[in-house]
C-alpha cells in the first residue's frame, strides 16, 4: 500500500472508532438520562416514515416513536410541551 491510502484508512478507522454508533433511544435534552453528549459531535438527522424531520427531541427505534415540540406550548419549567409520534424510526449520521 502507498502512503495516501495508508493515511486514508487509519483516518477512516480513527473516525469510526471516535463516534459511538446511534443508540436505540436518543434525546437532544442534556437533563434526560437518554442523552449522550458523545453522538451529538456529528450532526444527526432522523427520517420518520420516510420524511425527513428536524423538529425531532427524543426518538425510541425499538418501540418506534418520535416526540416532537406542539407548537409555542411550554411546561410549568418553560420547556416545550412534547406530542409522540408513531412510526417508523431511522436515525443516521449526516455528513
Amino acid at each position: 500500500m502507498n502512503d495516501t491510502t495508508q493515511s486514508q484508512t487509519q483516518a477512516a478507522e480513527q473516525t469510526s472508532v471516535q463516534t459511538p454508533a446511534l443508540p436505540d433511544r436518543l434525546s437532544i435534552d442534556p437533563k434526560s438520562p437518554h442523552h449522550n453528549a458523545e453522538v451529538f459531535k456529528r450532526p444527526v438527522g432522523i427520517r420518520f416514515n420516510g420524511k425527513e424531520r428536524v423538529d425531532v427531541e427524543e426518538y425510541c427505534i425499538s418501540e418506534g416513536w418520535i416526540k416532537v415540540a406542539a407548537g409555542k406550548t411550554l411546561d410549568r419549567k418553560g420547556r416545550p410541551m412534547l406530542i409522540k409520534l408513531k412510526g417508523t424510526v431511522e436515525p443516521y449520521f449526516q455528513d
